[in-house]
């Protein structure tokens, strides 16, 4: 019994030898690994490093202002000041862009957008036309005032030569409010212009989840955060998060296909919007066409006015286009009051005004031209 005893010690004794030299060799295999490992670091400290493939393209925002960039009192919605805060303080507060795109800042003016002038608008299309032509730069954003930023959009959809997207967005709401709507509309147009689905698509507008096309984007209410639509025609896609879905092009000629070139320009010709109602003055007619290249009449129901209207309109030896101070509707060329008068199709009329500047540019006032632009744009 001693002696087995012995030999049970013994067995044991050795089994704990074994499992202590099995310990020792894997962590001894541990420190060879960890020696090739940095062995293999030295070897190629020589190597020259292969730069990464830059994923995310440049999304450059150019910022004019507006509610978007408005400050006031905290927690408020009106009462507020436009364009107080700086487009880098817009980027800073959306940290989430960084994701998306690389993002390069760019502060054009900080205005109301009432205060826009085409001025401004020549200066946008030309910055984006240069600034287009860097292959790294994949899109544009534009941050702008609602007031005028259907206007905007549509000048720089009928003036811009790239493919390469120009998405404009603001806001309803000032930054310092409650549940500010900017930063997410920010994100979104973000999103729109950084992705490769929104090419081609001419100028587009992304407001509160949905995208919109330059040429019907409208705005329709003056304090609610849906303050952007398209009427009749409706929207071409939406976002959710930082998934970009289009489900419909615009179908009229933009962008690239336009003949609009402002490369050498640095305003445009002046023309004016008359508004027609119950007893308008018809001298009203004669003053502006007197300091005007061009009018525009917003008419009643299908772009109609007074028989006085009528007798003035008849003896104007300027371009005059008829537009309507209705929302949605069509007006065309057959149906007009005067012979010598164009029909701006759907535009409204402070769209129609900018076709017609530009087709003033070009030095094109005769009837049948300026009725193949509106039929074309």
């Amino acid at each position: 019994m001693i002696l087995k005893g012995k030999i049970y010690k013994a067995l044991i004794l050795i089994s704990l030898m074994l499992f202590t030299l099995s310990g020792c060799s894997f962590s001894s295999g541990q420190n060879i690994q960890t020696d090739t490992s940095v062995a293999s670091a030295q070897d190629n400290e020589d190597t020259p490093e292969i730069p990464e493939v830059e994923e995310k393209g440049t999304v450059v925002i150019l910022a004019t202002g507006g509610t978007i960039a408005g400050s006031g009192e905290k927690g408020k919605e009106t009462g507020y000041k436009s364009g107080e805060l700086s487009v880098d303080a817009l980027v800073e507060a959306v940290p989430e862009l960084a994701e998306v795109a690389n993002i390069e800042a760019i502060q054009v003016c900080n205005v109301n957008s009432d205060d826009i002038t085409s001025e401004i608008w020549i200066e946008l299309a030309n910055m984006i036309n240069e600034m287009s032509k860097n292959d790294n730069i994949a899109g544009f954003v534009i941050t702008h005032g609602t007031d005028t930023m259907e206007e905007t959009a549509y000048f720089l959809d009928m003036t811009v030569k790239t493919d390469k997207p120009v998405v404009l967005t603001g806001s309803m709401r000032p930054a310092t409010a409650i549940s500010a709507d900017g930063p997410m509309n920010l994100y979104q147009a973000v999103c729109v212009a950084a992705s490769e689905e929104s090419k081609g698509k001419g100028v587009l507008v992304t407001f509160s989840d949905r995208i919109f096309s330059a040429r019907e984007v409208k705005k329709i209410s003056t304090y609610s955060v849906m303050a952007v639509s398209a009427g009749e025609t409706g929207s071409i896609g939406i976002i959710r998060d930082n998934n970009v879905m289009f489900y419909e092009e615009p179908a009229k000629k933009h962008t690239l296909g336009t003949e609009f070139d402002v490369s050498k320009e640095s305003k445009l010709p002046n023309a004016q919007i008359l508004y027609f109602e119950v007893d308008a003055d018809p001298g009203i007619l004669e003053y502006a066409a007197a300091h005007s290249d061009g009018l525009v009449i917003a008419g009643a129901g299908a772009g109609e006015f007074s028989e006085e209207f009528i007798d003035v309109i008849n003896k104007l030896e300027i371009p005059v286009v008829i537009s309507s101070r209705i929302d949605d509707g069509i007006i065309t060329q057959d149906a007009v009051l005067c012979e010598n008068t164009v029909a701006a199709n759907d535009l409204p009329a402070q769209k129609a005004v900018i076709l017609l500047r530009l087709a003033l540019m070009n030095k094109t006032t005769s009837q049948e031209e300026l009725i193949r632009i509106f039929n074309m744009y």
